[in-house]
């Protein structure tokens, strides 16, 4: 089914707690940091309830990787949730993820970061297009591949460049991504502490709210309804939380590791988000805020750091954004691949994609896979919309995964748990009614996307029949 073992090498646990704690914080920390407090001010029209949010946002993803941290620490093995949804929930399930993060999740995700990269370049260096007539061709009405190509060149580029780096070991990525994570970092405190002290910010700007806010009691919809949108904000800002679980048998004592660079990965962020989104309110005005998020075209964490550091300070957060984006698209490529090695590993993928490579010990053929693929995804210019389809469809696998603590404590009653969930069964009973709700609101207030996305997910049931099919002939032939 597979190429044969004696020509291809073994997956090697090679990266310690620190590397595991820098990979959990790169694959959070990208773009979402500068921009979502903009369209989060102009929601909520108060400093509190934008500052509330992010730690709502913060908690609640807490809750998640607390209830993940369980599961991690019993099952660590390459390819995270699919691997844990084959002992929940059967293989049906766990190709329908698998399947989910390969055709949009994860390599939308690579590509629309590496998208927010490369236009972040073309804000500070040009890149030429194609003449009009060329631009505008597009296929079937929906796609326009030549549009904005020269951000479309650089943006696959990247993604080329980065899989080769992966494609020759997990230690070179695995220390890429220490790298740019520890300068982000470095930086972002740097604005942090220069905007507290030479920022020309005031306490007023904390207290006061946007020039339109009305007060509503806490049980108003509609303020609800704001937090809510605001929430999503925030989340699109956390995604990538979970996805160290993706190369859980290439870290090394995994049982512990896993778990502990979970934790403190997320209470890491949650402060740095906290930190300098208090940064951006105490230095700029809501209303200002509220006024770079109508104007479609300003960043936020651009229009505050220039307001006391001038250009010099506009330019200095727009490389930030460039290095934040090519760490975090690097993160992802590394992680997502060992989703569909695994996958290929049991027959539910191309079955090229469980090639590991017998000098890198890297999944390389699904590496490659995966980059094609946001390659095409770049090219449609459709990645975005795909992204908003299914973004609840992240948060019933996030669910899920919460419920299956419930279900393994059940099924295997007596298997080794190195970390319990802290708060059992409190705190993972409330992240899953959390992904619930987000689910049925977006079914509610979204029906044609919400449909559409569960369509895309749907559309890889006859692909596992066939593979199922195939490996039983398979099976059968070699009897």
């Amino acid at each position: 089914m597979a190429v044969s073992s004696k020509t291809q090498g073994t997956l090697v646990r090679s990266l310690g707690l620190f590397s595991a704690f820098m990979l959990i914080v790169s694959s959070i920390i990208g773009s979402g940091v500068f921009k979502k407090v903009a369209p989060m001010a102009a929601e909520l029209q108060s400093p509190g309830l934008v500052l509330l949010c992010w730690g709502l946002a913060g908690l609640i993803t807490l809750c998640g990787a607390l209830s993940n941290a369980e599961v991690a620490g019993m099952i660590a093995d390459s390819g995270g949730q699919y691997v844990y949804f084959r002992k929940m929930y059967g293989p049906l399930f766990a190709y329908l993820y698998g399947w989910s993060c390969f055709a949009v999740i994860q390599s939308s995700a690579a590509a629309s970061i590496a998208y927010v990269f490369a236009q972040s370049f073309h804000s500070l260096v040009p890149l030429s297009g194609l003449p009009p007539d060329v631009a505008q061709v597009s296929i079937a009405g929906l796609f326009t591949p030549f549009d904005n190509f020269g951000v479309k060149v650089l943006a696959i580029g990247l993604i080329w460049t980065l899989t080769a780096v992966n494609y020759r070991g997990v230690r070179y990525g695995g220390g890429l991504s220490n790298l740019v994570t520890v300068a982000v970092v470095i930086c972002i405190f740097t604005v942090v502490l220069l905007g507290l002290s030479i920022g020309g910010g005031a306490w007023s700007h904390i207290e006061t709210p946007a020039a339109g806010y009305v007060s509503r009691s806490w049980t108003d919809a509609g303020l609800i309804g704001s937090i809510f949108g605001a929430l999503l904000s925030a989340f699109w800002a956390y995604e990538g939380w979970n996805s160290l679980s993706f190369i859980g048998g290439e870290i090394k004592s995994p049982h512990r590791n896993i778990p502990m660079a979970l934790i403190f990965g997320v209470l890491f962020v949650m402060s740095v988000y906290l930190l300098v989104n208090f940064t951006y309110l105490y230095v700029m005005p809501i209303n200002e805020l509220i006024g770079a998020h109508q104007s479609k075209n300003t960043i936020a964490a651009v229009a505050v750091v220039q307001r006391f550091m001038g250009e010099g300070g506009g330019l200095f957060i727009s490389v930030l954004i460039l290095v934040a984006t090519f760490g975090c698209t690097n993160t992802t490529l590394l992680m997502a691949s060992r989703i569909y090695y695994a996958m290929a590993r049991n027959g539910l993928f191309f079955r090229t994609a469980a090639y590991c490579h017998p000098g890198y010990n890297t999944p390389s053929n699904a590496l490659l896979l995966q980059a094609f693929w946001a390659s095409m995804l770049i090219l449609s210019g459709s990645f975005d919309q795909l992204t908003d389809m299914l973004i609840f469809a992240s948060f019933i696998f996030y669910g899920s995964t919460a419920f299956g603590v419930f279900v393994l404590r059940r099924k295997m009653p007596d298997a080794p748990r190195p970390y319990r969930v802290i708060g059992y069964p409190v705190v993972p009973a409330l992240f899953v009614l959390f992904c619930a709700a987000l689910v049925i609101i977006t079914l509610y207030n979204r029906p044609r996307e919400a449909s559409i996305g569960l369509a895309l997910i749907l559309a890889g049931l006859p692909l596992y029949f066939y593979w199922k099919r195939k490996n039983r002939v398979d099976r059968e032939v070699s009897v």
